[in-house]
């Protein structure tokens, strides 16, 4: 199931997320050295993960510069 936050413009889904015992411990340690919260430090992740392989909307910053790498 798939919930929206009460404030539209940032427009945030809420979804359970099943990941085995030793991801979650490292990622929490993971945002605890960077005084982020769980849920802060998987979404940063994420982002940088899309936007790092030119997937993030609005930004073709990483795409182009990879293909030019290449």
């Amino acid at each position: 199931m798939v919930r929206y936050t009460a404030d539209m413009s940032r427009a945030k889904k809420a979804f359970q997320l099943r990941i085995d015992a030793k991801t979650f411990d490292a990622l929490q340690g993971w945002a605890d050295d960077e005084l982020r919260s769980l849920n802060a430090q998987i979404e940063y992740v994420i982002r940088d993960a899309l936007r790092k392989a030119g997937r993030l909307p609005g930004d073709n910053t990483s795409q182009s510069s990879s293909k030019n790498e290449a």
